[in-house]
C-alpha cells in the first residue's frame, strides 16, 4: 500500500512563520489543477501497482479549491490509481474557509478526514501571525465540520509563540480538548530564516522564549493531552483511540508515496526526488513533458539514519530484528552500542523488542538520534 499527497500552493495570505513554499497568485489555478493530473497520469508507474491507502492535500492552502477543481483531481486517481483501498483522505484547510456551504460540498467529496491549521485561540496572536481567522471562527469550523459528519478532524497548535505566557498555552490546551476533536498536533514555533518573523527576531521586535518555558510547555502539552484521552503516538502527535494520522505514519515507517505539485517529495524506498519550488517553472515543465525535479539515491548509511530518525519519533520505536534484517549485524550492534548510555540512563528502553524513547527521552530526543547516526 502506498501513499498520495498533493500539494496545493495557494493562499490568501501568508502567515509570518511558514517557509512551505506557496504563492498567493491564485489566478494560476486553473493551470495549477491541468498541470497535477497531467503529472498523476504520468507518473502512475512510480508506485509500481500498489494500492492506495491514503491521499492527502497540503499546502499552501487547499481550502482554496473549488468543488471542480476536486472532482477533477479525484478522477484523475481513480482512473489511474483507483480509490476503492483508500482508507484515509485528508484536506487541509484553513477555518475561514471552512464555511457551512463549503463544508456541505465536502461531505460529496471522498474525504474523510479534515486536518485544520488553527495554530491558538487567542485572537491577538493570530493578527501577529497574520493568520486569516479568528478564535471564534476557528471553533465554529470545528463545530460545522462535525456537524457535516465529519469524525476525524485534526487541528494543529503552535506553542513557544512570542510573548506566550503558561496561561495562554493552559487556554489553548483546554480549548481544543473541549472540541473533542480526534487528532491534535503541536508544535514548537520555529524562527526559519527568511520568514517575516525570523526578521521580526532578528530587528528585536519580539522575543523567544525562554528554554524553561519551552521545556514547561512541551510537558504540559504531553500532561493534560494524556489526561484527557489522548495518546502520545509521536513526538508532536495525539489523538484518540485508533485515530492515528495514517498518511504520516506512513512517512515514519518507510512507506513510499507519489508526491504531485510544485515542490512536493516522493519517495520509493530507494530514492527520494522533489519537484521545483516554483508555480510557474512547475507548470511550464509539464506542458512541455519535461518536469523539473531532483533526484536523490539514497545509499546505505542515509536510508539506515533515515530509518533512525522516523521510527524513533514514534511510539512503535525501531524495530530490532528489523533493523538487523534490513542493514545487517555490524549496523545493529553499531546501534545498540550508541543507545547504551540512554539506555542506563532510561532515555531509551527495549520494549516487545523495539528500542523506544521513554517520557524522559522524549525531552532530549533530538540528541539521543543524533548520536545512533552513523556519519561515515
Amino acid at each position: 500500500m502506498a501513499g498520495i499527497y498533493i500539494h496545493v500552493p495557494f493562499c490568501k495570505t501568508r502567515c509570518i512563520y511558514c517557509d512551505f513554499y506557496s504563492t498567493t497568485h491564485s489566478e494560476q489555478r486553473s493551470q495549477y489543477i491541468d498541470a497535477v493530473c497531467r503529472e498523476l497520469e504520468e507518473r502512475k508507474e512510480y508506485l509500481k501497482g500498489e494500492g492506495i491507502k491514503t491521499i492527502y492535500f497540503g499546502g499552501g492552502t487547499p481550502s482554496q479549491l473549488s468543488e471542480k477543481d476536486f472532482h477533477k483531481v479525484f478522477n484523475t486517481i481513480e482512473k489511474n490509481y483507483g480509490l476503492k483501498d483508500a482508507q484515509e483522505i485528508t484536506l487541509e484547510a484553513n477555518p475561514d474557509d471552512l464555511a457551512e456551504e463549503y463544508v456541505a460540498m465536502l461531505r460529496t467529496l471522498p474525504f474523510n478526514r479534515i486536518s485544520m491549521g488553527i495554530q491558538t485561540f487567542d485572537d491577538t496572536t493570530l493578527k501577529l501571525l497574520k493568520r486569516r481567522h479568528t478564535s471564534q471562527q476557528a471553533i465554529k469550523a470545528v463545530e460545522c465540520c462535525q456537524l457535516n459528519g465529519f469524525n476525524n478532524i485534526s487541528i494543529d497548535l503552535i506553542y513557544g509563540l512570542p510573548h506566550e505566557t503558561d496561561q495562554q498555552w493552559e487556554l489553548d490546551l483546554q480549548q481544543a480538548i473541549k472540541l473533542q476533536v480526534e487528532h491534535i498536533s503541536a508544535y514548537h514555533l520555529i524562527y526559519e530564516k527568511g520568514t517575516p518573523i525570523y526578521t521580526m527576531l532578528q530587528q528585536h521586535r519580539i522575543s523567544e522564549v525562554d528554554e524553561d518555558s519551552s521545556v514547561r510547555f512541551f510537558t504540559h502539552l504531553i500532561d493534560t493531552l494524556k489526561e484527557a484521552g489522548y495518546e502520545h503516538y509521536e513526538i508532536s502527535n495525539f489523538c484518540r483511540l485508533g485515530k492515528y494520522s495514517q498518511h504520516n505514519t506512513s512517512y515514519w515507517k518507510g512507506i513510499p508515496y507519489l508526491g504531485c505539485g510544485p515542490s512536493a517529495h516522493s519517495f520509493n524506498g530507494s530514492s527520494r526526488e522533489w519537484n521545483i519550488s516554483s508555480i510557474d517553472n512547475y507548470i511550464s515543465s509539464i506542458e512541455h513533458g519535461q518536469r523539473m525535479h531532483e533526484i536523490e539515491e539514497l545509499d546505505f548509511s542515509t536510508q539506515y539514519n533515515e530509518y533512525i530518525i522516523t521510527r524513533l519519533r514514534t511510539k512503535w520505536g525501531v524495530a530490532i530484528e528489523n533493523l538487523q534484517e534490513m542493514f545487517g549485524t555490524s549496523m545493529w550492534n553499531y546501534c545498540m552500542q550508541q543507545a547504551k548510555p540512554y539506555l542506563k540512563e532510561g532515555k531509551l528502553e527495549i520494549r516487545d523488542k523495539h528500542l523506544v524513547l521513554t517520557h524522559k527521552g522524549i525531552f532530549v530526543s533530538d540528541g539521543i538520534m543524533s548520536d545512533l547516526l552513523y556519519i561515515e
